[in-house]
């Protein structure tokens, strides 16, 4: 299933949906050695996505890692839906839960 103009609004509303995620709110940082969280505000443990990009990269991005960072956990997220929507008909399918790698 090809989700319209996925956005990184939709893309949260569907990990908090689906991985029953509570409802608080979900942030994309930049920390301060570059790396790009997904995290809860208000939860100092561990993020629930972390991307990090080589000096390299970042000079090929211009500045733009952020950006970059926030489009990859859209297509991570909508991956991760799409994954188990078809994990979802497949178990309806013959009443057993199937693996999907």
């Amino acid at each position: 299933m090809v989700y319209p103009r996925f956005t990184v609004r939709m893309a949260l509303f569907i990990l908090r949906k689906r991985y029953r995620v509570p409802s608080s709110f979900l942030e994309i940082i930049e920390l301060d050695n570059g790396e790009v969280v997904l995290r809860r505000p208000d939860d100092d443990g561990e993020p629930l996505i972390s991307i990090h990009f080589s000096d390299e990269s970042c000079q090929y991005m211009m500045g733009n890692s952020l950006e970059v960072a926030k489009v990859m956990i859209q297509a991570g997220i909508q991956a991760a839906a799409e994954i188990a929507e078809q994990v979802d008909v497949e178990f309806a399918k013959d009443g057993t839960a199937h693996v999907v790698h």
